[in-house]
């Protein structure tokens, strides 16, 4: 009898035990989740879709990518697959039927991840709701659409290997560094790409364009970069999508909505740090602007936009004054925010919210001129913006509709 009593109470101990090593292992998985902004990229936009379940349109030069359902359902989702079916498709970037998929699925970014983190997320998202949807298929031209030559985009560009720490750097610094070129992938946005859609080397986080917005230079440049930024304005822009130099528009507004400021305090700052550690570009001298078109775009500026945008913003409105946004070298989030209007990350931290509305009725020549003015006013400094950049913008918000 003491023999039976005795086998159940370590039965019941094991359980426990695995238990709450399950719990640890999904409560890992699902920041890891949040630190890799999952859920934007794998919902569709529409409001009310159901999360992870895929279908959001990724739009590159050759065409249109879909993401995939990540939710446990069996037929249209990752339900049947095994671990180690999600650990090859996030470092070799193969599914489980041996499709190769496309690297807008920032699989170059996710070999930095352990196969004990992987293993994680793979258990997190079995937690999720099963969702039986299939997303579009991707739509893209020829040679893009032919999935096997991505075998040879592997070759040339995969490295496999996982992060490892640099033993002369802080513990801040490599841990930041992990997150920036592993599971954050930040690189998949603010990295120029070459043409066949991997990052150039040596341009490392110097800004690229993603889908009508500038994700912009995030190296410690001054002006256009982060070389006026202090690590703690930094977290702070991280925590609440703003601070006195930028707020952020477009989908790194997502980012900060869905990702970063759910993420911890010690994160936020090893992002930083490591943020701050990254080489400036060398300083370009932009041509000066014509004399009369910054006159037609104060004009623009009086009668549109300075109700709000005063020079010291006093109302709350965003600065214009120094604005890294703003004196970026490609002006398309600019002329976005003026063609669309924009609004501010909605998040716990970051108290009362704006929004800006959408001047359409602008003509092309006049959001160029406004936008160079803007770009060239208070000290600022950037490259002044032309009628054809405008119709270019236009072209690309037309395209993606």
């Amino acid at each position: 009898m003491f023999r039976g009593i005795l086998i159940a109470v370590i039965g019941v101990l094991y359980c426990g035990i695995a238990q709450a090593a399950d719990t640890s292992q999904v409560a890992r998985g699902r920041y890891l989740a949040i630190m890799g902004d999952c859920v934007v990229c794998h919902t569709r936009p529409e409001a009310g879709s159901p999360k992870f379940a895929g279908g959001y349109p990724l739009h590159a030069a050759p065409g249109t990518v879909y993401s995939a359902n990540i939710t446990p359902d069996k037929k249209t989702g990752i339900g049947k697959w095994t671990s180690a079916q999600f650990y090859r498709a996030m470092h070799e970037g193969i599914a489980a039927d041996g499709r190769h998929l496309y690297p807008a699925f920032p699989y170059a970014y996710f070999t930095e991840l352990t196969r004990a983190d992987t293993d994680a997320i793979f258990a997190y998202l079995k937690t999720v709701k099963p969702v039986s949807y299939r997303p579009p298929p991707s739509k893209l031209i020829f040679p893009a659409n032919v999935r096997m030559g991505m075998a040879g985009w592997n070759a040339l560009f995969l490295d496999k290997t996982s992060f490892k720490p640099d033993a002369r750097k802080s513990a801040a610094w490599n841990r930041g560094a992990q997150i920036v070129t592993g599971a954050g992938h930040c690189g998949a946005c603010h990295s120029p790409k070459n043409i066949l859609f991997a990052d150039k080397v040596g341009d490392n986080m110097q800004g690229n364009l993603v889908d009508g917005w500038f994700a912009p230079n995030i190296t410690n440049t001054k002006r256009d970069g982060l070389g006026d930024w202090s690590p703690q304005e930094i977290v702070q822009f991280l925590k609440t999508g703003r601070n006195a130099h930028a707020w952020a528009a477009g989908s790194m507004q997502q980012v900060v909505e869905a990702s970063t400021s759910r993420m911890k305090d010690s994160d936020l700052n090893a992002i930083a740090t490591y943020l701050k550690s990254l080489a400036p570009v060398p300083p370009k001298s932009p041509p000066a602007p014509d004399a009369k078109q910054m006159q037609a775009g104060q004009a623009v500026f009086v009668a549109r936009c300075s109700v709000c945008h005063t020079r010291t913003s006093t109302q709350g409105y965003p600065t214009l004054v120094g604005n890294t946004l703003v004196q970026s070298q490609n002006p398309d989030t600019v002329l976005h925010i003026i063609q669309q209007g924009a609004s501010t990350a909605d998040t716990k931290n970051a108290g009362s919210g704006f929004s800006m509305p959408a001047f359409p009725v602008l003509s092309d020549q006049e959001m160029a001129d406004v936008a160079t003015y803007i770009r060239n006013s208070w000290g600022n400094k950037a490259p002044p913006v032309s009628k054809g950049d405008v119709k270019s913008l236009r072209k690309i918000l037309k395209d993606g509709e």
